[in-house]
């Protein structure tokens, strides 16, 4: 009987070490899998596609390159703009009259290869210049991603972007990056914290703290945005009220503003100031 009783425990415990072990391997199993689940986005293949004229956009679309190790290309006019300011804005507009878009020199890149485009350019009255309104005309990126980045003068990102989803209704135009080309150095940061808020690349940065409520421009407010906005070659405004956070890096600042058109019409803005420790105060984008 004692022999029974040893064979019948000796069973028992088999049967539990199997059972052990094969929850172990559909464990294993469903974490594979899980983790395969998660690193869809790795598994995404991404493009930096750009134009640019004065070497400002190409200099972000190198560093966003760089953080992504993705695959980059530049966008090349027919007949090149000049590069001077004034003739750019001339031709370009009389395009833009006309209902013109420049001829492209052939894509080496095939765009249905590509799950994510980075779509980069300077602005240009407002909008994506207009090497990016003959790639927006001649593609539909059906089914695509496509993440807008642009430099510029003072703003324009909010309103380039929104042309994009009218102009791409079948691909999915996200919320992109934008600087402007006097602080194209700071992009390299920028653009660690705009990857990976966004879930682009791996990693994770402390979430910036919401703006204070609108209070009125104090004195030491006002100076504040004189010194970032005073010297910019149009005026921005008159600042009325103002919203501030702390950052690791200094102070910004959300500044609202009224000006006033050659019409008579008055306008309300508003005007992002930072202001880094031991820096000078600098406006970063103006949304109008």
């Amino acid at each position: 009987m004692l022999s029974l009783n040893r064979f019948f425990v000796t069973i028992f415990a088999v049967k539990y070490l199997i059972q052990r072990i094969m929850t172990k391997i559909l464990l294993s199993l469903a974490a594979v899998a899980l983790l395969a689940t998660g690193c869809t986005k790795k598994s995404e293949k991404a493009l930096v596609l750009y134009y640019s004229e004065t070497g400002s956009t190409e200099s972000v679309a190198q560093e966003l390159q760089k953080q992504l190790g993705a695959d980059i290309e530049k966008i090349e006019a027919v007949v090149p703009y000049s590069g001077n300011f004034q003739e750019t804005i001339e031709r370009s507009r009389r395009e833009m009259q006309n209902g013109e878009t420049p001829a492209l020199k052939p894509l080496k890149s095939k765009l249905a290869n590509y799950d994510v485009i980075f779509v980069g350019y300077p602005i240009w009255f407002g909008t994506y210049a207009m090497p990016i309104a003959t790639l927006v005309k001649e593609n539909d990126f059906e089914g695509k991603t496509i993440v807008p980045f642009c430099t510029f003068g003072s703003g324009g990102l909010k309103s380039s972007t929104e042309a994009l989803r009218k102009a791409l209704p079948k691909a999915t135009v996200k919320t992109g990056y934008g600087v402007r080309a006097a602080r194209v150095a700071a992009a390299g940061k920028e653009l660690d914290r705009f990857l990976k808020e966004n879930g682009y690349v791996a990693g994770t940065v402390e979430p910036l703290p919401d703006y204070s409520a609108q209070q009125p421009v104090t004195d030491e407010e006002a100076a504040i945005f004189d010194a970032a906005c005073s010297n910019y070659q149009f005026p921005l405004g008159t600042p009325v009220t103002v919203g501030k956070r702390s950052t690791a890096d200094g102070t910004d600042y959300k500044f609202t503003a009224k000006s006033q058109g050659m019409d008579g019409t008055e306008s309300t803005s508003t005007i992002y100031v930072t202001v880094g420790k031991g820096a000078k105060p600098e406006f970063t984008e103006v949304v109008r």
